[in-house]
């Protein structure tokens, strides 16, 4: 008497091995670029299994690099950005010493733990009204590879993600010296500054020996 099968003798669908479907997708590529020309109907194979891979292959290229995170202060009352990849730490101004025969911008040096770092007012720089200083005051220090200095902000408002397509060219407002320093403006009014270009300007650079 014959067996009726039931559906416990059905056989489990297989599993779709994705490792294999890549090894076919990278052997038929291999074969393709050595001269070999798939027929019709491996060619649509290979179509298939390269289109159900790349579907389950997450797309984190198209997300890097859209984004940048800030440092965003005030200057004068209006809110300006910093890439926080530039920014070393923020420290409290105290124990200011001022310098002479240096540019009106430059307010001095402080002692950041045993270490000498100029302060820049680029609110002078800048030509922006003066507020003063304040036990409110803070000293963003910023860096890159050859060059460090520290400069000047009322207020620290925190760190922010900006997307990188929001930066819009500079308003006709920010005229002057201001906009050959800047990447561009947000949405919000957020402005945001080009420290590569602070950084390698001559004109602000401080070169100060220091007795110890």
């Amino acid at each position: 008497m014959a067996k009726q099968s039931g559906p416990a003798d059905k056989k489990p669908a297989r599993a779709i091995d994705w490792g294999e479907i890549q090894a076919r997708i990278e052997n038929s590529r291999s074969a393709i670029e050595s001269g070999w020309t798939p027929a019709a109907g491996a060619k649509n194979r290979i179509l298939k299994d390269r289109a159900r891979a790349l579907a389950q292959e997450p797309r984190r290229d198209e997300a890097a690099g859209e984004e940048i995170e800030v440092l965003e202060f005030l200057l004068a009352y209006e809110r300006y950005g910093i890439e926080s990849a530039y920014v070393r730490e923020v420290y409290p101004l105290k124990e200011l010493t001022p310098l002479v025969c240096t540019a009106p911008f430059v307010l001095g040096i402080i002692n950041v733990r045993g270490q000498i770092v100029s302060v820049i007012d680029i609110k002078k720089f800048f030509d922006l009204p003066e507020k003063g200083l304040t036990d409110l005051n803070k000293v963003i220090i910023i860096h890159d590879d050859t060059m460090e200095f520290g400069i000047l902000a009322d207020v620290i408002l925190g760190m922010r993600k900006i997307a990188l397509r929001d930066i819009q060219p500079s308003l006709p407002t920010l005229t002057g010296i201001r906009e050959q320093y800047l990447k561009g403006v947000t949405p919000e009014t957020v402005v945001i500054l080009d420290v590569a270009k602070l950084l390698t300007d001559k004109s602000i650079v401080v070169h100060e020996e220091v007795e110890s």
